[in-house]
């Protein structure tokens, strides 16, 4: 028989097995649209880049200048080579009376009014002395130039027109800012610094040769006045004699 100890025992962990269900995902077929769509989205790396050497060289196709392009930069080139003052100025919108206007005022003064692409003067400027010129064409802009350096006239009328403003300028090969053109339209005339210039050089030989003069004209002075009071004691010491006696013939 069994022990009775034994029959009463039992172990100290028990294995209990629940109630989970069993894998019933198998392999299944991919539906057939399913398989076209990743059929058509599936990614497809680039082929290998061909090297250069296997390249045909490729033609750089020069782009010829049009003809009315040459003219209009011929133009300018002549504008800058003949004309002393070039102002360039930020152009608004304006009516064509008052442009007509302030062109007439400047024309008096022998200003004119040069209306420029940027596109054209831009490449004639770069090759140029002026090409410091470059940083003002950005907008629109025009020239104002003339063949004389007439800066205060421009300004009396540009004034006028709040349309127009003054970027800069360049006078006598001489780049200068809006301020800089202010300073030089307070400067005198050349006419007038000539004249002062031509009256300081005279004035200097003429003080030159009175201060040369001054020294011998008061020595001469002084010698004659020496002189004279020489004659004068002369005369004030030897008295007054006689005229001599004529002796006769016979004796």
């Amino acid at each position: 028989g069994v022990a009775p100890w034994y029959r009463g025992w039992l172990p100290a962990l028990q294995p209990v097995r629940r109630g989970s269900k069993a894998v019933t995902r198998h392999w299944k077929a991919m539906h057939f649209q399913r398989q076209k769509l990743m059929a058509v989205t599936e990614y497809l790396a680039p082929r290998p880049a061909v090297p250069p050497h296997c390249l045909a060289p490729r033609k750089e196709e020069h782009e010829e200048d049009d003809g009315y392009a040459r003219l209009l930069r011929r133009q300018v080139e002549e504008v800058l080579r003949d004309n002393r003052m070039i102002a360039v100025c930020h152009y608004n919108s304006m009516p064509d009376e008052d442009m007509m206007l302030m062109r007439q005022y400047l024309r008096k003064h022998n200003i004119e009014v040069k209306f420029v692409l940027n596109e054209v003067i831009r490449p004639v400027l770069s090759e140029s002395k002026y090409k410091n010129l470059l940083p003002l064409f950005v907008a629109r802009n025009i020239l104002l130039v003339s063949q004389e350096t007439k800066a205060k006239e421009m300004l009396r009328v540009l004034k006028r027109v709040p349309q127009i403003s003054l970027l800069g300028a360049c006078i006598d090969d001489t780049i200068l800012s809006r301020r800089g053109v202010e300073n030089f339209a307070k400067l005198p005339s050349l006419e007038t610094t000539q004249g002062q210039t031509v009256g300081a050089l005279a004035l200097l030989p003429s003080q030159t040769s009175s201060l040369l003069q001054r020294g011998s004209a008061h020595l001469t002075a002084l010698l004659d006045q020496h002189i004279s009071r020489l004659q004068a004691g002369q005369q004030a010491e030897s008295p007054d004699e006689p005229p001599p006696a004529q002796s006769s013939g016979a004796q």
